[in-house]
């Protein structure tokens, strides 16, 4: 099992979760988040004083899964949450040791 976490530009996300919908992914968390890379924040300006923006406004998607699928959230992420520019996100990838339902109980990939 897998956990699935990619930080995207906000207006990305539907386009996200209906490619992740579309190849079977049956949750995904959605936090809003701050934050900067390569793009490095940029400049407003604001009642006639400029002021440096440092953390731009993110998406983070989260999306637990069964290692079968792995390859296709990848390839699904990467179609609809590219703009092609810069800032479009990065895609991160982990283990999961154990998954547990807390109403059933199930454990593993079933209670993904």
């Amino acid at each position: 099992m897998k956990l699935v976490t990619a930080i995207i530009k906000p207006f990305k996300l539907d386009e996200v979760r209906e490619a992740l919908s579309a190849i079977g992914v049956q949750g995904i968390t959605v936090t809003e988040v701050k934050g900067f890379g390569r793009q490095k924040g940029h400049t407003e300006l604001y009642r006639g004083a400029e002021y440096v923006v440092d953390f731009l406004p993110k998406v983070k998607v989260e999306a637990a899964i069964s290692d079968s699928l792995l390859d296709q959230v990848i390839e699904a992420i990467e179609k609809s949450a590219s703009t092609g520019k810069i800032g479009d996100g990065k895609i991160f990838i982990s283990t999961i040791e154990q998954v547990i339902r807390i109403r059933t109980g199930e454990t593993g990939e079933e209670a993904l």
